[in-house]
């Protein structure tokens, strides 16, 4: 199993919320977060004052996966979130050694 994490623009949520139901993911998490990347921000202008926005809004979605899903999950993923602009996002993907399922105790690829 993994978990692949995605942090998204917050206009491609419900793009990628769509894309992950059509492909049977069971469940996700989605967390409003800040951050940057390697341009380490934005600079904006306001009432003619130049500022720097060094932590810009994002999305953080989460959803564990077969090992077999990855490929398409992440692939919907970037079709759907991509604009082809600084700032499109981020997906990571990391092991998950076992899940529980609390209500019912099932463990593993039955929990998912």
């Amino acid at each position: 199993m993994k978990k692949v994490e995605a942090v998204v623009r917050d206009e491609k949520l419900s793009g990628t919320k769509e894309a992950l139901k059509a492909l049977g993911v069971a469940g996700i998490t989605v967390t409003e977060v800040k951050g940057h990347g390697t341009q380490k921000g934005i600079t904006e202008v306001y009432r003619g004052r130049e500022y720097a926005v060094d932590l810009l809004p994002k999305i953080k979605v989460e959803a564990i996966v077969d090992d077999k899903d990855v490929k398409k999950v992440t692939n919907a993923i970037c079709e759907v979130a991509r604009t082809g602009s600084i700032g499109d996002g981020k997906i990571f993907i990391s092991d998950v050694s076992d899940i529980i399922r609390i209500r019912t105790g099932e463990s593993g690829v039955k929990a998912i």
